[in-house]
């Protein structure tokens, strides 16, 4: 069974589901593995610590899959940046035909991805976000609802409400993000006007994600209401599992004249690693959506999208014109 969509046909995929850019998970295993499954796959930039180490990764996923995969770049604003122009021009030199971009300030980056026929796809958080990276000449727009896990933008506006809004005013193709993690969510996410979706947290809690079993397993127990929006005095909002780390980042930022040197130390990213790697869930910040309380296992990526692919399917053939008189 497969969905046919204009994301399908623009990415070379059999599924129009995308997993995507994840600091620390995003490594040549989970790539491969979700390419391998049908979807398509996406490396984390800077998880690896150089250009050339991303370069090593890039040959490393493709010796893993000979699917279509891409690589995501986060642009953050940050003191000491990390050199986004050497890590681009990686992505560029390894032959990778997609990116996703991610962050402030695109424009340098994705003129430079299309002058060399990249494929982009820009995460958004908002309809005049999206909107400017179409102006860029982005490929395809995906939209981040107030439920995703990372960073949800300061407006607030859930996908139920933001997928639809954006769909009456983008013309490129939208991938819908946050909130979604089952066949469910796909078939609702193409009703309301997306070609595709795009996941993270619920890849993280499958056989294949390179994390502790530990994180999986919580992810697996949690509930839709255990996490946390940090970083919000700071108008840097951050969704987050609920974890005594993040009620303690979340009881420091709420207190009169805080700023961010108060919780940097809990915060850095080094921390959320260690987590992720030995499952001691209290090292670091977890970053997780409000998508954890529909997981409810941890399956290979082949089978949650094939099980996703037809669930999606029976609903639209089934449940969806059940309802037509």
């Amino acid at each position: 069974m497969a969905l046919k969509t204009k994301i399908t046909e623009m990415l070379g995929i059999r599924h129009p589901i995308v997993q995507g850019g994840m600091m620390w998970v995003g490594t040549a295993e989970m790539a491969s593995a979700v390419s391998n499954a049908g979807g398509l796959g996406i490396l984390t930039a800077l998880t690896q610590p150089t250009p050339d180490d991303l370069r090593r990764e890039i040959d490393r996923c493709r010796a893993m899959t000979d699917k279509p995969f891409g690589v995501n770049l986060t642009l953050l604003p940050s003191v000491s940046p990390p050199p986004y122009a050497e890590y681009r021009r990686a992505i560029i030199d390894s032959g990778v035909t997609i990116v996703e971009t991610a962050g402030s300030r695109p424009q340098e980056h994705v003129e430079e991805f299309k002058s060399h026929g990249l494929t982009v796809l820009h995460k958004c958080t908002s309809v005049r976000h999206a909107l400017s990276a179409q102006r860029m000449g982005v490929d395809i727009i995906s939209i981040d609802g107030f439920e995703c896990a990372g960073h949800p933008g300061e407006d607030d506006v859930p996908g139920l409400v933001l997928i639809p809004a954006a769909a009456d005013q983008v013309t490129v193709p939208m991938l819908a993000s946050g909130g979604i993690g089952d066949g469910r969510g796909l078939a609702a996410a193409l009703a309301l006007g997306a070609e595709g979706v795009n996941m993270g947290t619920r890849f993280c809690a499958t056989v294949e994600a390179p994390i502790h079993d530990e994180v999986k397993a919580m992810l697996v127990s949690n509930t839709e209401r255990d996490t946390n929006l940090i970083f919000r005095g700071f108008k840097n909002t951050g969704r987050v599992a609920k974890t005594s780390v993040s009620d303690r980042v979340v009881e420091i930022g709420t207190r009169p004249g805080a700023v961010f040197e108060d919780v940097r130390p809990m915060v850095s990213g080094a921390k959320g690693r260690q987590a992720l790697t030995t499952g001691d869930l209290e090292a670091g910040l977890i970053w997780a959506g409000q998508i954890q309380g529909l997981i409810h296992d941890i399956p290979t990526c082949a089978a949650l999208l094939s099980r996703m692919v037809a669930d999606a399917e029976a609903i639209i053939r089934g449940r969806m014109t059940g309802f037509l008189a």
